[in-house]
């Protein structure tokens, strides 16, 4: 019976991503629910029970929402009845809460705020000294903050010369700068050589899915050259693997 509170709670930490995620790219701080659409303010129950939709406009939440509410749900549970044994249950719950805070900005507004990877780095600290020491986390922070630094700096550098080759304002980004902050982060949280690793597995599963993205626009013909997507979730994919599923991995190389 335990399943049933347990999946009540991760419905209602769903529900608290998807408000967060709605009120800090718009306000940069907490404030009452309002629709996307009109920016006018929904009732409380309105937005987190029913009838979940604007009361002024009419729009209704999209099945993104409920996707995010049912798969924190499922990750709680989950995580509730197989909890990594280097960070326990608190800190696993912790760190869902933020990795899904991250993945969800970034891919409704492909942005990662600065709040957030402050916040971020507060809780990497705080789960990377208890699960590998001070040296190990304050290398893996710094070793995943400075690689994606560089990789930053030469898609400045990549960009510019294309933005001149075609005769246009470079005003694109290849990499935004709150994924070098939120590498920073992972690195703090899976300490060092971990980091290694989690950074190579998040690049191979963004090299994945940018190679499928190309795949499947250039056959419907939406293809634009130098599209961003966000690469956020690729990064946080990357460390999941490490912090959650290592024994795996462990087993199957």
């Amino acid at each position: 019976m335990i399943i049933v509170p347990l999946v009540v709670i991760g419905l209602c930490l769903g529900a608290g991503i998807n408000y967060l995620a709605d009120t800090l790219p718009w306000k940069r701080k907490l404030s009452k629910p309002f629709c996307i659409s009109c920016q006018a303010e929904i009732p409380w129950q309105n937005y987190f029970i029913w009838p979940r939709k604007c009361l002024s406009c009419g729009s209704r939440r999209d099945w993104g929402v409920y996707m995010v509410e049912v798969l924190m749900a499922m990750a709680i549970t989950a995580v509730w009845f197989n909890p990594p044994e280097k960070l326990g249950g608190f800190f696993s719950v912790a760190i869902l809460i933020y990795f899904g805070l991250v993945i969800v900005i970034d891919m409704r507004y492909k942005l990662i705020l600065h709040s957030v990877s402050i916040s971020g780095a507060i809780l990497g600290l705080i789960v990377g000294i208890y699960a590998h020491g001070i040296p190990s986390t304050l290398w893996g922070g710094l070793f995943g903050y400075g690689v994606m630094f560089c990789f930053y700096k030469l898609g400045e550098i990549f960009i510019r010369f294309m933005a001149k080759r075609r005769g246009e304002l470079d005003d694109e980004v290849a990499l935004g700068f709150g994924d070098v902050n939120l590498s920073g982060v992972l690195g703090l949280m899976v300490g060092f050589p971990g980091v290694v690793v989690s950074l190579f597995l998040g690049a191979l599963i963004g090299g994945f899915f940018s190679l499928l993205y190309l795949i499947v626009t250039f056959g419907l013909r939406k293809y634009k050259p130098l599209t961003a997507l966000p690469y956020g979730p690729f990064l946080i994919s990357g460390a999941v693997l490490i912090l959650f599923f290592v024994g795996a991995l462990d087993r199957l190389f």
